[in-house]
């Protein structure tokens, strides 16, 4: 039989801040029992590939940074082992877009997360986002079956919220994101803008909705870019096109 073939890593010197990266996009593996994962890896980016289950040395991995699942095939039970994957408690960025989960999964572990990526799933509920850290900057959540913005309370420092493409009617429990400054909420089910007092947002998308009318923009002295094409304009009179 013969002995499976070893997927290659750079080796350079230990100064050389490129050692601690792998990117494997496209490799199209479906595991990565043919991958050598360097303990000093601080990025790993497992794009585009045919994985649907964990690989538990990745658990082991105390300095990785960064962690793209993106466009695999991993579901809610082949993701579970990310809850007790203590030795990455430090890491600051995890991408699961696209790929076949049903819930929001808990990744508590992760103390110091600053962008968190569930993009392009089936997730119908944002129940689970009160175990995410309050660390978190960015939080993407577009390309889902969500009904209701909420569990987002805690998130004091995030900076941009992507809700886009989702189920949404109305935007709520936003009061507490003072410090947001970019939000997509476009191709949802929006009738009425209500930014709950935000003052700091600089980037409002919420084209393709419902709504009839452009009040509720009144305290955003910040705002720079505004986004609100293919709404119901015609029914208040106003013949938007851009």
């Amino acid at each position: 039989m013969e002995e499976e073939e070893t997927i290659a890593v750079p080796v350079n010197d230990e100064d050389d801040p490129s050692s601690t990266l792998l990117d494997l996009t496209s490799y199209q593996l479906h595991d990565l029992d043919s991958v050598e994962l360097p303990p000093s890896l601080t990025e790993l980016d497992l794009t585009a590939n045919r994985l649907s289950t964990l690989d538990p040395r990745i658990g082991n991995l105390s300095h990785l940074q960064k962690l793209s699942l993106r466009q695999n095939l991993i579901s809610d039970a082949a993701v579970l082992p990310l809850s007790s994957w203590n030795a990455l408690s430090s890491l600051e960025e995890l991408v699961l877009r696209d790929n076949q989960f049903k819930n929001i999964p808990d990744v508590s572990v992760f103390k110091k997360l600053l962008v968190f990526d569930v993009a392009f799933n089936e997730i119908s509920s944002l129940h689970g986002l009160s175990r995410v850290s309050d660390t978190l900057k960015e939080l993407y959540v577009s390309k889902n079956e969500v009904a209701m913005i909420e569990e987002i309370e805690h998130f004091h420092q995030l900076q941009l919220l992507e809700l886009g493409s989702n189920k949404l009617r109305v935007m709520e429990n936003l009061q507490s994101l003072e410090n947001l400054q970019e939000l997509w909420l476009g191709r949802n089910r929006i009738k009425v803008v209500n930014l709950c007092g935000l003052k700091c947002i600089k980037k409002i998308s919420l084209q393709s909705n419902r709504l009839t009318s452009m009040m509720g923009f009144d305290g955003c002295v910040a705002l720079e870019e505004l986004y609100l094409s293919h709404n119901d304009w015609k029914i208040c009179g106003l013949m938007i096109t851009k």
